[in-house]
């Protein structure tokens, strides 16, 4: 990928055959690669940067536990910055799909930012064309309730913005974070991007198709319990000024990200949370 990379802590394969893969990189347990038949699903960045530090620009990011800015630590909270075990090693099942379960549990480094004890699984299944994600976030405090933020943001690999057309955010109401955070709702049956795009869509229907990918193919995305979705696309400007970014690379990628981005889920002690995404080729 043209990457720098100054250290490296592991990467998982899940490999179904037929040229149908995925690859996780264990800093953030970021899934940076999924093939599908040999064609490449995900966006990562030729200048992303793998250093064991800073967030992988691309593929599919994991955020907690919070979401956007955040007062007491990096924005986009600290999952998708420290290392993640893995919980159980790809295995293939009978019928053929591979699946592999990584974890994350608090540690020093994460108390120092956010004081409390928790534990975040996601269990990750390689189908024949679908990449599916099973979220749990467990609070095993004694007495303290948790409040968080979370978000599988995904970096899509597109041919060309210009022609991306997305559905599943008509009469939503959005935050609009280009425009000083003001809301409005959507109209649009199909949304297209032609500038800057930084929104927050709330209370999103449980499905969302990307057309328009790699081939005309088009990318289904199927929630359970993430409420809200998040869509970013740098245009020209914006990508001039990251670093982790070619300045035309925002034409071959959309961030669609879904979550509960607005309001805070809340866990008492011992209680879990539960969700799921699943990415369709079609």
């Amino acid at each position: 990928m043209g990457s720098k990379k100054s250290k490296n802590i592991g990467t998982v394969v899940l490999d179904r055959g037929d040229n149908t893969s995925c690859k996780i990189n264990l800093h953030g347990a970021t899934v940076i690669s999924w093939r599908v038949n040999s064609q490449e699903q995900l966006f990562v960045s030729q200048r992303a940067v793998f250093d064991g530090k800073k967030a992988i620009r691309g593929g599919i990011q994991f955020v907690f536990p919070q979401y956007g800015p955040w007062t007491v630590g990096p924005q986009h909270g600290f999952a998708r910055i420290i290392p993640w075990n893995l919980e159980k090693s790809p295995e293939r099942l009978p019928n053929g799909d591979v699946e592999a379960t990584f974890f994350i549990m608090d540690t020093d480094f994460t108390r120092s930012m956010w004081n409390y004890q928790f534990r975040l699984t996601y269990k990750l299944v390689l189908r024949e064309r679908e990449l599916q994600f099973n979220v749990t976030v467990f609070n095993p405090n004694k007495e303290k309730k948790i409040n968080f933020t979370i978000s599988l943001n995904t970096y899509l690999n597109v041919p060309d913005i210009r022609r991306c057309q997305i559905t599943g955010f008509q009469g939503c109401t959005f935050v609009d974070k280009t425009k000083d955070n003001a809301v409005s709702q959507e109209a649009r049956a199909v949304v297209e991007i032609e500038e800057w795009t930084d929104r927050v869509y709330q209370n999103t229907p449980q499905e969302h198709t990307i057309s328009n990918m790699a081939s005309g193919r088009r990318i289904r995305i199927e929630k359970n319990n993430f409420p809200d979705t998040g869509l970013w696309n740098p245009w020209t400007d914006l990508a001039k000024g990251l670093l982790d970014f070619k300045d035309n690379e925002y034409s071959n990628m959309v961030s669609v990200g879904s979550g509960h981005l607005t309001n805070p889920v809340v866990l008492i002690p011992g209680a879990k949370f539960e969700a799921s995404q699943t990415f369709e080729l079609i």
